[in-house]
C-alpha cells in the first residue's frame, strides 16, 4: 500500500504535527477549515496521537499552542465576539463586552480559567511545548478570539462533554410525586440535534462553547471533558474509547477600522473558522473482543459508523471515477452528516491512519489500509480565498505609535510645569559658575598707551590673588577628597562586612530554599503519581464493578436456569410418577383381567371334562346287545350319534376347498390398494375382487374409472400375528372435477394358530375288547371338543373362531 507520507514507529510528536497538523492550523487562522482524523483498529494509538502522553503533547496540544503563539499580542477582550446559537458570530462594543464581563463575574459560577494560575498537574507536562511554533505573516490589522467545544457520538447520538449538568449513562423516570419509577424502565440522556445553517453548514444545536485566552486554559477544558467521555475495557484494549470524540476549534477574526483603534461592526467583514479533531472509536470484531450485552451493541455502533464512513468515500470515488452523480449516504451516520460539508469542499481533509504491527490485528489491519489508500484518490474541492476588506494595512502600527508619541509628549509637558528637566550638562554648567562667580574679578585688558605700567601689573596681582585662590580651593577639594576617600573606604569595608554577612545568610536561606525546592518538587512528583494512581484505581474500580455487575446479572440468569431446570424436573418426576401409577393401575386391571380369563377357561376344561366323564359314564352304563364294527373315523363323523346334552357342534358345513374370497359386490369395478410395504400371508382365505384394477398408490385416474375402492392394511395383533383390514370405500365426483372417497365397511382377516391337543391315536393291533370303548370314548372326545372349542380338527377350516357359551 501506498501513502503519501509513512511514520516509523519511533517518530517523534512533533514530525507528526509538522507534516500532518501544521497546515491545518495556518489555514484556519487564513480563514479556511479544516478537519483532521485518526482511524485505525482498537489499540493501535489513535488517542495516544491525537492526546499524547506526559511530557510529550500529541497533535492537539501542540495545535492549540501554534494558535496562541500566533494571535497573542493580537487577541481580543473577553466578549467582544459572541457567538449565536445558529453558527454565526456578532461583534460587540467595548462597553457591551464590558458589561457582559461584569455580569459573568457577578454570576455565583465558578470562573472561567486562566492562564496565570497554577495549571492542573495531570496535564501540565503535555501542553508544556518546548518549541514555539507559530505562524508568519499573521494580520495585525485583526483581532481574534479563540472558541472550543467537546462533543462526543455515542451509539449514533450526539452527546455535550462540557456540559454542566451532572453527567449519567442513564437516569431513572421521575412520577409525579418527585419519586423514581419502581418498574425498572430507564431513559438515556438527551442528546444534541444536527441543524443547517444558512450557508448550509452543519452544526450541533445547543453545544456548550468556550472562549479561551491561552493553551493551558483551553486545554484544561478539553481535559474537563475527556474525564466525562465513554471507555470500556475488552479483551484488545484495556481502556478503549467506546465513542467517537470531536474537538472543535471556533476562530473568530474581524479587522480593525480605519484608525486602528476599534473592531468594525460589519458582520459582512467578521469570519469564522474551524479546525475539528476527531478522534474515531477503533474497529474491532466482536468474536476478538468476546463483548457482550452493552459492549456488543457499542461495538455494533461504531462499525456501522465507520462502515457508513466509508461508503460515503466509496461513492464519492465511484462519483470522480465514473462521472455518476449517485447520492452520498451521510445521512446514515451521524458521523458523515456532521462532516458532510468537508467533503463537499468546504475544507481541507487529512486522515492518519494507525497501525498495531501485533500479528492478531493482520486481518483487521489490512481492511483499514486498504480503506485509507482507497481514500487518497478522493479529490475534494478547495474552498476560495475571502475578499480583503479595503482598508489601509499597517493601520494598528500607526496607531501604536501614535499612541506612543502622545504619551511622550504628554510626559514632557508634566515634567516642564514641574521646573524643567534635569540633567547632567545643567548641574556642571552650574557648579563652574559658583566658581566663577568666588574668583575676584578681572581688571580692565586694554593697553591704550605705550608708557602705561599700571593696567599690567593690576592684572598680574588679580591673576596672583586668584592663583592663590586656586590653590587654596585645591588643597581644599584634596583635603575633601582625602577624607571623602576615608569615608568611601570605611563605608566599603562596612558594606563588604555586610555583604559578607548577607552572603552568608543568603546562601543559608538558598541552601533551605533549595531544599525546600527539592522537596517541594520531590512531593509534587508524588502527588502526581498518587492522582495518577487513584485515576488508574479508579478506572480499574470502574471496570471491576462493572465485571461484578456482569457477574451478577449471569449469577441471576443461571440461577433462574437451575430454578427453571429443577421446577422443569419437578413436573418432570411427577408426570413420571403420575404415568407410572397409570401403567400400574393399567397392568394391575391387565393382570385381573388375564386372571380372570385364565379362570374362565380353566372352569370351561373342567366342566367340559365333567360333561365328557358324564357321557362316558353314560356309555359305560348302557347296556348294549352287541358291538358295532368301526371301520373308520370318517364312517363314525357321518353317521349321527346320540349326543349328551352338550350343546351341538355346527351344523354340517361343506368341505373347504381353496379358492378365493368373493367380496359381497362382485358386480361392481373396484380399485384394488395394495401399498408397497404388503406382506403376503399363507392364509386360504385371500381378498380378492375380479376384474379390480391393483394399484401401490391410489391416483386420480384409476379411481375415475371406478366406483368402489378397497385398501388392503397390515398390523399386528396383540398376540404378534399379522392382521390384515379390507377397508372399503365408495368413489364420487366432486364438483372441482375431482374424485373423493367415503369409506363405509371394515372387513378384518386375522391368522392364528390352534392350539392343538394330543389325541389318542388306536394301537397297531387294537383289542377288539377295548375297540369299542376306546372309538367310543375317541369319538365323544372329538364332539366334545368340536362342540365346546371348535380349534382341533374343526370343519369349518383355519382362520374362524367360535368361542362356545359356557353354561
Amino acid at each position: 500500500y501506498s501513502f503519501k507520507e509513512v511514520f516509523g514507529t519511533l517518530v517523534v510528536q512533533k514530525k507528526l504535527f509538522d507534516v500532518v497538523a501544521k497546515p491545518l492550523v495556518e489555514d484556519l487562522i487564513r480563514g479556511k477549515n479544516g478537519l483532521l482524523f485518526t482511524y485505525g483498529v482498537t489499540g493501535s494509538g489513535k488517542t495516544h496521537t491525537m492526546t499524547g502522553s506526559p511530557g510529550d503533547g500529541g497533535l492537539l496540544p501542540r495545535c492549540l499552542d501554534m494558535i496562541f503563539n500566533s494571535i497573542g499580542p493580537f487577541q481580543a477582550k473577553r466578549f467582544v465576539f459572541k457567538l449565536d446559537d445558529k453558527n454565526g458570530v456578532d461583534v460587540q462594543s467595548e462597553v457591551d463586552a464590558l458589561l457582559e464581563r461584569q455580569r459573568r463575574e457577578a454570576l455565583p459560577v465558578p470562573k472561567t480559567p486562566s492562564g496565570k494560575r497554577h495549571m492542573d498537574p495531570e496535564f501540565a507536562d503535555m501542553i508544556n511545548v518546548q518549541e514555539h511554533c507559530k505562524v508568519e505573516e499573521v494580520d495585525e490589522d485583526s483581532v481574534y478570539s479563540v472558541f472550543v467545544s467537546y462533543i462526543e457520538i455515542y451509539n449514533n447520538y450526539i452527546y455535550d462533554l462540557l456540559e454542566e449538568a451532572p453527567f449519567e449513562p442513564i437516569k431513572p423516570k421521575w412520577n409525579n410525586c418527585n419519586t423514581p419509577v419502581r418498574n425498572g424502565d430507564f431513559i438515556p440522556p438527551q442528546s444534541k440535534m444536527l441543524r443547517e445553517d444558512q450557508n448550509h453548514n452543519m452544526y450541533v444545536t445547543g453545544c456548550t462553547e468556550v472562549e479561551v485566552k491561552s493553551t493551558e486554559e483551553a486545554f484544561e477544558v478539553f481535559w474537563r471533558g475527556q474525564k466525562k467521555r465513554r471507555i470500556a475495557n475488552t479483551q484488545l484494549n484495556r481502556e478503549s474509547s467506546r465513542s467517537h470524540s470531536v474537538f472543535i476549534i471556533k476562530l473568530a477574526q474581524a479587522p480593525l477600522d480605519a484608525d486602528g483603534d476599534n473592531v468594525l461592526q460589519e458582520k459582512e467583514q467578521i469570519t469564522l473558522s474551524q479546525l475539528s479533531l476527531v478522534d474515531l472509536a477503533g474497529s474491532e470484531r466482536t468474536n476478538r473482543t468476546k463483548a457482550e450485552g452493552n459492549r456488543l451493541r457499542e461495538a455494533g455502533n461504531i462499525n456501522q459508523s465507520l462502515m457508513t464512513l466509508r461508503t460515503c468515500i466509496e461513492v464519492l470515488r465511484e462519483n470522480q471515477l465514473y462521472g455518476t452523480n449517485k447520492m452520498v449516504p451521510y445521512r446514515d451516520s451521524k458521523l458523515t452528516h456532521l462532516f458532510k460539508n468537508y467533503f463537499d469542499g468546504e475544507g481541507k481533509v487529512r486522515m492518519i491512519v494507525c497501525v498495531n504491527p501485533k500479528a492478531e490485528d493482520y486481518e483487521e489491519s489490512l481492511q483499514v489500509m486498504r480503506f485509507a489508500e482507497m481514500t487518497q484518490e478522493v479529490e475534494v474541492a478547495r474552498p476560495v480565498d475571502r475578499a480583503l476588506c479595503g482598508l489601509t494595512p499597517g493601520r494598528r502600527l500607526r496607531h501604536q505609535a501614535c499612541r506612543d508619541q502622545a504619551f511622550r509628549d504628554e510626559l514632557a509637558r508634566t515634567l516642564q510645569m514641574r521646573g524643567g528637566p534635569l540633567g547632567g550638562e545643567t548641574e556642571e554648567q552650574s557648579v563652574a559658575e559658583m566658581l566663577l562667580q568666588n574668583f575676584p574679578p578681572l581688571p580692565s585688558c586694554e593697553l591704550l598707551d605705550i608708557h602705561d605700567d599700571q593696567t599690567l601689573p593690576k592684572l598680574i596681582e588679580a591673576l596672583e590673588q586668584r592663583h592663590k585662590t586656586r590653590q587654596m580651593l585645591s588643597e581644599d577639594f584634596a583635603r575633601n577628597v582625602l577624607a571623602f576617600k576615608t569615608m568611601l573606604q570605611e563605608f566599603d569595608s562596612s558594606v563588604l562586612s555586610k555583604e559578607h554577612y548577607i552572603q552568608g545568610k543568603l546562601s543559608e536561606k538558598e541552601k533551605t530554599i533549595a531544599g525546600q525546592r527539592t522537596e517541594l518538587e520531590r512531593l509534587e512528583k508524588k502527588i502526581k503519581t498518587l492522582e495518577y494512581k487513584i485515576e488508574i484505581l479508579e478506572k480499574t474500580t470502574t471496570i471491576y464493578e462493572e465485571d461484578k455487575r456482569n457477574l451478577q446479572q449471569e449469577l441471576e440468569s443461571k440461577s433462574q436456569k437451575l430454578q427453571r431446570q429443577a421446577s422443569d424436573k419437578r413436573r418432570l418426576e411427577a408426570r413420571l410418577q403420575g404415568m407410572v401409577a397409570e401403567t400400574t393401575i393399567k397392568w394391575e386391571k391387565e393382570c385381573e383381567r388375564r386372571v380372570a380369563a385364565k379362570q374362565l377357561e380353566m372352569q370351561n376344561k373342567l366342566w367340559v371334562k365333567d360333561e365328557k366323564l358324564k357321557q362316558l359314564k353314560a356309555i359305560v352304563t348302557e347296556p348294549r346287545a352287541e358291538k358295532p364294527e368301526r371301520p373308520s373315523r370318517e364312517r363314525d363323523r357321518e353317521r349321527p350319534l346320540r349326543r349328551s346334552v352338550s350343546p351341538p357342534p355346527v351344523p354340517n358345513a361343506p368341505p373347504v376347498r381353496l379358492r378365493h374370497r368373493r367380496s359381497r359386490s362382485a358386480g361392481e369395478r373396484w380399485v384394488d390398494h395394495k401399498p408397497s410395504c404388503h406382506v403376503p400371508t399363507e392364509t386360504v382365505l385371500q381378498p380378492h375382487v375380479p376384474h379390480a384394477i391393483t394399484v401401490a398408490t391410489a391416483s386420480e385416474k384409476a379411481l375415475a374409472k371406478c366406483d368402489k375402492y378397497m385398501l388392503t392394511h397390515q398390523e399386528l395383533a396383540s398376540d404378534g400375528e399379522i392382521q390384515t383390514k379390507v377397508i372399503k370405500g365408495d368413489v364420487f365426483k366432486t364438483r372441482g372435477g375431482g374424485q373423493a372417497v367415503q369409506f363405509t365397511d371394515i372387513e378384518t382377516l386375522k391368522q392364528e394358530s390352534p392350539t392343538g391337543r394330543k389325541r389318542r391315536s388306536s394301537p397297531s393291533h387294537p383289542d377288539p375288547l377295548e375297540d369299542a370303548a376306546d372309538s367310543e370314548w375317541t369319538d365323544v372326545e372329538t364332539r366334545c371338543s368340536m362342540a365346546v372349542e371348535m380349534r382341533a380338527g374343526s370343519v369349518l377350516g383355519p382362520g374362524y373362531q367360535h368361542h362356545a357359551q359356557p353354561k
